[in-house]
């Protein structure tokens, strides 16, 4: 019984090892979208700024639910739609 439960510990542990918190991606998602809004994509990039919103949301349910690989690629996917928010943003 003891020897399962280590057994059980030690894979946790493995599986956490392979799958880290995205800490860097999700911080980088934040900082794009706050970017993107202080250049105007509301107004000049709702499309892709809402994107980034509800890529960036995914990546929250994901973290809560500690998927953290899909949280990473959520977050991803917000921080490149952000991007596109702020370029498109800028333009003249």
């Amino acid at each position: 019984m003891l020897r399962s439960g280590l057994i059980a510990g030690l894979l946790g542990c493995l599986l956490m090892a392979c799958a880290p918190v995205p800490v860097q991606e999700m911080s980088d998602a934040r900082q794009a979208i706050q970017a993107a809004e202080a250049a105007g994509a509301r107004e000049r990039a709702p499309e892709e700024l809402g994107r980034a919103q509800s890529a960036m949301a995914e990546a929250l349910q994901m973290l809560q639910r500690s998927m953290y690989r899909e949280a990473q690629t959520a977050a991803v996917e917000a921080r490149e739609q952000a991007i596109m928010a702020l370029e498109t943003a800028r333009r003249p």
